[in-house]
């Protein structure tokens, strides 16, 4: 026996015009979208997909499967290393990708919202607010965060559209996509494992609302061919998970997460749910963040409070619908406050929204739940019924919600764009193909900016990683005989060597240090080096083409080529300790050093 649908009221109008105006604004909306994603560029997590992709195989497991900061995105990886090979630091794949794969997931929650609604004026309500709401551009702008979220939300709604489907329906090839959707989603984010849990929930919720008193047991037993695989590939992705990821970044300050949740509700969600936050505030490198002004932070509760009380007063049976999403407000937060958070941890980190897209359509969906729930018998609100007042007011309404969610947005793109990336980018590129045609002598690897990307993403952060796939510059090597240097502007610039530390003085007249193949010799330093990627200046003199090795006390071997008479080579040497071991590599090889600078980089 098949559930009952849940009462819904007569339609106002032809079904094209709703489908009409859905569709008018899911392309208001990738017109927004667009202006956003052009309008970016490359950030961080960004430069370290385009870094892995450039030096490491696109198939290989250890790239598909790397533990990118807590997250397995096998499917995200591909996608963004293919884009990045075709176009090395081109923006346009990136800001083309944005889109399209918003307007999936646009059009999968359409869907959604048409499976539990019909095409019913109504429908317009829910889509406005997720095609819209500021919650879900920072998720968004950023290519490595869309990467991620933006397939799982498309997945998402097709597998609470299929959910729904299947228990109204019976048909088993509604279980059959949910589960290609789900295992979609899963390729790019681990967060979809919640999605058989969410389709559930709106599946029950959608049951519960049209009166059936045993929902949970009758979309258990419908859904069953849907539920069952989905329980078992879940399972078999947190294996994965763990197997892959390092536990250790778990925290367990519970005061800092919950300060942090209550931080994104206050200042985060509740002003999204009036289109705020209308500001955001910047400290490169890191991302805006909303500063929300008291006034829309009290607008955000007003909304809060006015709908919370007009539809439990309205509608029959959402009592459960509230509470399933205030669940999951919090179930969707804990677990990355969990990961990301210490006592260390600045609360603006949930002010930045970007782990909010899914909460916005998680509360579309349960938002379709209720308004397809029957109404009560209340004389005093028939004028909620279809009448030109409530047409009157809930087009002024959302008319408010677009203008204060566009402002938001647009404030949003402003503070984006200041991002150092771009012109040191620009610069970088350009300069490497000066150097490129101006000399054949290779580039000593470096550090690039700590603004664009810092110490902590090595060895992506290295020059040799971010332009490994550019065609038109130099080799990147751990020495060269012309030393130059990226400024932080990103130019390309003669350089020299400070005098962080002195090798000694050689105890050979006219020689210094002496050194063959069978006669290591160690370059006494005039003081300790702290562990460091250090710069040394050798001096020498050799008697031939050949090859050196050095290593300071504790550190790596760097193999460094030699060529007769006297020369000057600069190497890039890890590590630490008071002396630098030198041996010769190449037979009949002898070598004569002279004193000279260890330190860091500086313009020449």
């Amino acid at each position: 026996m098949k559930p009952a649908a849940p009462v819904t009221s007569a339609r106002t109008g032809p079904p094209y015009r709703v489908a009409l105006a859905a569709a008018l604004l899911i392309t208001v909306q990738l017109g927004v979208r667009a202006a956003l994603a052009f309008g970016g560029y490359f950030y961080w997590d960004d430069l370290i997909l385009v870094g892995k992709a450039g030096t490491q195989g696109l198939l290989s497991p250890t790239y598909l499967f790397d533990d990118h900061d807590g997250h397995v995105m096998p499917g995200a990886f591909l996608v963004g290393g293919a884009i990045t090979r075709v176009a090395p630091l081109v923006w346009t794949g990136p800001a083309i990708s944005l889109v399209v794969l918003q307007l999936l997931a646009s059009l999968a929650l359409l869907r959604a919202l048409q499976v539990i609604l019909g095409w019913r004026p109504v429908l317009l309500i829910p889509l406005t607010f997720a095609l819209f709401t500021p919650l879900g551009v920072p998720g968004f702008a950023w290519w490595a965060a869309a990467l991620n979220s933006l397939p799982m939300l498309a997945a998402l709604t097709w597998v609470c559209g299929d959910a729904v489907l299947l228990v109204r329906t019976g048909r088993q090839r509604y279980a059959a996509t949910g589960m290609l959707a789900y295992f979609g989603g899963l390729l790019f984010f681990e967060k979809a494992a919640v999605i058989p849990f969410v389709a559930f929930a709106v599946a029950a919720l959608w049951c519960h609302v049209g009166g059936d008193p045993r929902a949970l047991r009758t979309v258990w037993r419908a859904g069953l061919q849907l539920w069952t695989p989905a329980l078992v590939l879940t399972a078999a992705w947190v294996g994965l998970y763990l197997a892959v990821v390092n536990q250790k970044r778990w925290s367990s300050d519970l005061s800092m997460t919950w300060n942090l949740l209550s931080r994104s509700i206050t200042h985060g969600i509740v002003p999204g749910l009036a289109g705020g936050p209308w500001h955001w505030d910047r400290w490169a490198p890191s991302s805006p963040w909303g500063t929300p002004p008291p006034a829309v932070m009290t607008l955000g509760w007003l909304v809060l409070l006015g709908v919370l009380g007009l539809s439990l007063i309205r509608k029959r049976r959402i009592g459960a619908v509230w509470l399933t999403a205030a669940g999951y407000t919090v179930a969707c937060q804990v677990p990355i406050y969990l990961m990301r958070s210490s006592r260390f941890t600045a609360l603006e980190l949930a002010q930045t929204l970007r782990y909010l897209p899914d909460l916005v359509v998680v509360l579309a969906l349960l938002a379709a739940v209720a308004l397809a729930a029957p109404n009560r018998e209340t004389p005093w609100l028939d004028w909620l019924d279809s009448s030109p007042l409530r047409a009157a007011v809930t087009t002024g309404l959302t008319a408010l919600f677009l203008a204060s969610s566009l402002y938001s947005t647009a404030t949003f793109l402003t503070s984006w764009r200041d991002n150092p990336t771009k012109p040191y980018l620009q610069n970088a590129k350009a300069s490497l193909a000066a150097a490129h045609a101006d000399s054949n002598a290779p580039l000593l690897d470096q550090e690039v900016d700590p603004l664009v990307l810092q110490r902590v993403a090595w060895p992506e952060n290295l020059a040799s990683h971010m332009f490994a796939l550019l065609r038109d510059r130099p080799e990147f090597e751990t020495a060269t005989t012309r030393l130059r240097m990226f400024t932080s502007s990103g130019r390309l610039v003669d350089a020299r060597v400070t005098w962080v530390r002195t090798i000694v003085p050689g105890p050979l007249p006219h020689c210094g240090y002496f050194t063959q193949p069978d006669q290591p010799t160690r370059l006494i330093l005039d003081g300790p080096l702290l562990p460091a990627d250090w710069t040394v200046e050798l001096n020498y003199l050799a008697n031939s083409d050949g090859s050196m090795t050095l290593s300071l006390s504790e550190g790596p071997e760097r193999k460094v080529p030699v060529h007769p008479g006297l020369n000057r080579v600069y190497a890039r040497l890890p590590g630490a300790g008071d002396a630098i071991t030198v041996r010769a590599n190449t037979t009949a090889l002898s070598l004569c050093l002279a004193s000279g600078p260890v330190g860091y980089l500086a313009p020449g």
